[in-house]
């Protein structure tokens, strides 16, 4: 089964369950049948966005890639897709969908220039970024610095490390266990709004945060 982009999928077995991304399950209900495993694509809870998933077996191949798409795989022919009706897929995996935890968060906090400060509307956004981290019962949070291309290539990486601590150290004070926070610094090597060196462009001044 190859993956791309961030999907969720729904897997049921009659014989041996097996988890493929998000959860997996095994039962003797009417839809299930021997040897075959149901795979269901799920939309992003958060986004509505939709990865794609390709399905195969030594018969064939076929890709979801639309919202509730999903096959039968068994190993005597190949796969062929259908769309589940979205009420049908909650009667048939209620239970553990509710169980997935919340899809990642990400948050852009702006920052002043050639400083570690945020500015206003950043430390309003440090805020939001709090209470996402309650919604996820054992956090993890990755923080990443950035700059524009003003400076050198090695000073903006180190300040955007000095950023990324910044935002760091604000979570820490409010809670969160340091060993939770992954921080980073990319300088000015990703560019949220690309420029030419030497150029102030306040929306490369940011600290990325995903909360998963």
């Amino acid at each position: 089964m190859n993956v791309a982009s961030r999907i969720t999928i729904l897997t049921a077995t009659l014989v041996a369950a097996s988890v493929v991304s998000a959860c997996a399950l095994r039962s003797g209900r009417d839809w299930e049948r021997p040897g075959q495993v149901l795979v269901v694509l799920l939309p992003d809870s958060d986004s509505g966005n939709v990865g794609h998933v390709v399905v195969s077996n030594q018969e064939g191949s076929t890709e979801l890639s639309t919202a509730w798409a999903s096959t039968r795989v068994n190993t005597n022919r190949t796969p062929a897709a259908r769309t589940l009706s979205e009420p049908e897929v909650q009667r048939r995996f209620g239970d553990v969908i509710a169980t997935l935890p919340p899809p990642p968060r990400h948050f852009t906090l702006p920052f002043r220039f050639e400083s570690e400060e945020l500015t206003d509307e950043g430390k309003r956004l440090v805020q939001d970024v709090l209470q996402s981290v309650k919604s996820y019962p054992v956090p993890e949070v990755v923080v990443i610095g950035h700059t524009d291309t003003t400076g050198t290539p090695q000073s903006n990486v180190e300040l955007g490390l000095r950023r990324a601590n910044t935002v760091r150290s604000l979570l820490i004070d409010a809670g969160l266990s340091p060993s939770a926070i992954d921080v980073r610094s990319h300088g000015e090597a990703e560019l949220l709004v690309p420029t030419a060196d030497g150029v102030f462009e306040p929306r490369n001044r940011r600290v990325e945060v995903t909360v998963r």
